[in-house]
């Protein structure tokens, strides 16, 4: 469904999800592909009350709501429409989240961003050239979430050429709609993982916390990405945007997926990367691509004022070379 937009975060699963005999819990695991991206699911169980079948069947139903890659899809539909359509009930708590997400960050959070990321190489369709200045200036004229209105479950466009992308908070929806409905099965134990965002809840059977690597660039060029940090967490959402994975190739410039809604072009930036805890992964994938679009201090003094919302930032010194920040409260989740 989706592409790939998300910096992948390494699981250390293999010493997460050892077996426990407390209560007669098993582990059990899912794994498979959905979305454009490897899925991965571990619960602690009595019985396998949870399979394959069940989840992929949650997915394929998103995929039809909101995905760039079936024809058929709601969003598809939306986006060939003249004036809007009724949504259903997925694609409208999306679309409610990404209105509060475009307002708290200021537009740089906008998923009628669809045009751009297209003309620039990133969307369903494959690109001959880039775009040149002309173009990216024609296409700001069809970009700006005040061009859209919700009312009730209809989703109302004031110009025909606006198309959505919600690429950039769907997937961290996904993570919890498959939680959610883990949790309804009687599961308290798990982690599920999407294309590398996250939704855990524990703690393990053993009473202790999940640990979770968190990835990052090396600290030399063209060296492999490398866990940077394992941090340490009972119940929550860690998801990753970056520049440092996704990215094409123009000259000796790299392109990068994460366009800014307001310019027209990919981001520029000191930042390399942006890890999120929250307490869903909707709310953590919703704003962990806008802070990418903002200066270190920015990011941090924006992280500071939403609850609940804790924040490491991988970034470039004026000087080129590579390092970190975070909040207090992530730095108390970090184990090693």
């Amino acid at each position: 469904m989706f592409s790939i937009n998300k910096v992948f975060i390494l699981l250390l699963l293999s010493q997460i999800f050892l077996l426990f005999k407390k209560d007669d819990l098993r582990q059990y695991a899912i794994h498979g592909y959905a979305q454009g991206t490897d899925y991965s699911i571990k619960y602690f169980a009595k019985d396998s009350i949870v399979t394959k079948k069940n989840i992929d069947s949650i997915l394929v139903v998103i995929d039809s709501s909101m995905s760039l890659y079936k024809s058929y899809s709601l969003i598809n539909k939306f986006n060939a429409s003249k004036d809007g359509i009724i949504l259903d009930p997925h694609f409208t708590k999306v679309i409610t989240k990404s209105f509060e997400v475009y307002k708290a960050t200021k537009g740089k959070f906008d998923v009628t961003v669809e045009p751009l990321v297209q003309a620039w190489g990133f969307g369903a369709k494959p690109i001959d050239k880039f775009p040149d200045s002309a173009q990216v200036k024609e296409l700001l004229k069809c970009v700006g979430m005040n061009n859209l209105s919700l009312k009730g479950n209809f989703l109302k466009k004031k110009k025909e050429c606006i198309n959505v992308d919600l690429n950039g908070i769907a997937q961290g929806y996904s993570v919890d709609v498959v939680a959610d409905y883990l949790i309804k099965k009687g599961i308290t134990s798990f982690v599920v993982e999407i294309g590398g965002e996250l939704r855990i809840k524990g703690p393990k059977p053993d009473g202790t916390s999940m640990h979770i690597g968190i990835e990052g660039p090396a600290d030399s060029p063209n060296a492999e990405p490398v866990v940077r940090h394992v941090i340490s967490i009972k119940e929550g959402a860690i998801t990753t945007a970056g520049n440092y994975r996704k990215y094409l190739q123009k000259g000796s410039k790299k392109i990068t997926h994460l366009i800014d809604p307001k310019t027209g072009y990919p981001l520029d930036n000191s930042l390399i990367s942006v890890t999120i805890y929250a307490k869903d992964a909707i709310t953590a994938d919703g704003y962990d691509s806008p802070i990418m679009a903002m200066n270190v201090k920015e990011a941090l003094d924006f992280i500071a004022s939403k609850k609940s919302m804790e924040a490491y930032i991988i970034y470039h010194r004026k000087d080129g070379s590579v390092t970190d920040t975070l909040t207090a409260g992530f730095k108390k989740m970090i184990t090693d």
